[in-house]
């Protein structure tokens, strides 16, 4: 009889032991999801920081996996982030929305936000996303009662990118047909210095605003502009 029970003991304290081992090993299992390599910015969508080389998949143990952490962004590329996203951090859904849902817009100290609107022509084909630098041309009249292009602002961080509308514009040639066409519309956030948002805020009224992408290379410098007078100088 004691032979029995000390049989059955072992057996149990084996079975626990196994069982012990087997949650152990599932939690420590490795599960795979997205993680981003670089900060995403609140207003930028995953789809966009997806195509700057921010996400990538990461293995984490089981037990470590946060409540809605994702492995794809399907469904959720044109959701936006809602605060900043660090480098390391798993992408959950909870910190995504719809555009204009967050909640913090990150300003550097000493500048202010403004808004713009621009079109596909002027946004650099959606290739701009926040956290870039971009320099601003304005295509209109740029003084002296000349109609031209000229560089407004040579460096602008963008914050944030809202929602893009379709809206109506009208045109008519020299024969006097007019030409309707529907052009989308995104609306960009700019961290800037007082003086740069009038100047940008004027310059919208005057005129066309178009971006030009900047990297750490890019070379950009006042100048006249361009005029009709020098265009093929």
């Amino acid at each position: 009889m004691a032979a029995l029970v000390a049989a059955l003991g072992s057996t149990m304290v084996f079975l626990y032991v196994r069982s012990a081992d087997n949650r152990a090993l599932a939690s420590a299992a490795p599960v795979q999801v997205l993680q981003a390599v670089a900060q995403i910015n609140p207003g930028e969508t995953l789809e966009a920081a997806q195509a700057a080389g921010k996400l990538e998949l990461g293995e984490v143990p089981s037990k470590d996996v946060l409540p809605g952490a994702v492995n794809t962004i399907d469904g959720l590329g044109t959701l936006t982030a809602l605060s900043p996203i660090y480098p390391k951090e798993q992408i959950i859904s909870a910190k995504f929305g719809t555009p204009g849902q967050q909640d913090l817009l990150t300003v550097p100290d000493g500048k202010i936000a403004i808004s713009v609107t621009l079109s596909d022509t002027g946004r650099v084909a959606g290739f701009v996303s926040p956290g870039d630098d971009v320099a601003i041309f304005l295509n209109g009249d740029i003084g002296g009662g000349q109609q031209g292009v000229r560089l407004l602002l040579p460096s602008v961080q963008v914050v944030a990118i809202g929602a893009t509308t379709v809206i109506s514009t009208t045109t008519t040639n020299p024969a006097g047909a007019q030409t309707t066409e529907q052009l989308p519309k995104t609306l960009f956030t700019l961290a800037v210095e007082q003086d740069e948002a009038e100047r940008i805020m004027l310059a919208s009224t005057t005129g066309a605003l178009t971006f030009g992408y900047l990297n750490d290379k890019s070379k950009v410098k006042p100048g006249p502009g361009v005029t009709s007078d020098n265009l093929f100088r």
